[in-house]
């Protein structure tokens, strides 16, 4: 076993965590923060992005040993005194979901492209979300849902 210390959502955890424990694991196992989603396993798709320390991160791909000190902010950090966050608006707004499995990856990609680019053209929004996929909108509202929160910024 091994003691990691984190800080999630602006709490800090400590807890005992077996050295191949994935953080994707920790977050919703240990923590019960089940917003964060188990795609792939493989970083192909991206429903399991978090943020680890300001940067976008595939949290099936992390140990939760390698997270220990970190600044970790999941989908469930974004809304702020029980107001949407304005990409969680824009998804509910502009239609940027079906079935909502991607949702939370796609949102928190999308806020480190904000982040980087506070005025992103379609074309760079395309793009920064290439590592993430959506088997049900083909991205047309997502786009729109992260330009509606450009725009509210």
């Amino acid at each position: 076993m091994a003691s990691i210390t984190v800080t999630v959502n602006g709490t800090k955890h400590t807890s005992e965590v077996e050295p191949r424990l994935l953080l994707v694991h920790y977050l919703r196992d240990v923590l019960g923060l089940t917003g964060t989603h188990i795609g792939c396993d493989t970083s192909q798709c991206g429903a399991c992005t978090i943020h680890v320390d300001g940067l976008a991160v595939k949290s099936c791909t992390v140990l939760a040993v390698q997270a220990d000190g970190a600044d970790i902010t999941t989908i469930e950090g974004l809304a702020k005194d029980g107001q949407l966050h304005p990409l969680q608006e824009g998804f509910w707004e502009e239609h940027g979901l079906q079935c909502g499995f991607c949702t939370p990856g796609m949102i928190m990609t999308a806020h480190q492209i904000l982040e980087r680019n506070p005025s992103p053209s379609e074309e760079q929004i395309r793009s920064g979300l290439s590592g993430n996929y959506c088997r049900c909108t083909g991205y047309h509202n997502i786009v729109k849902a992260i330009q509606y929160a450009a725009d509210k910024r």
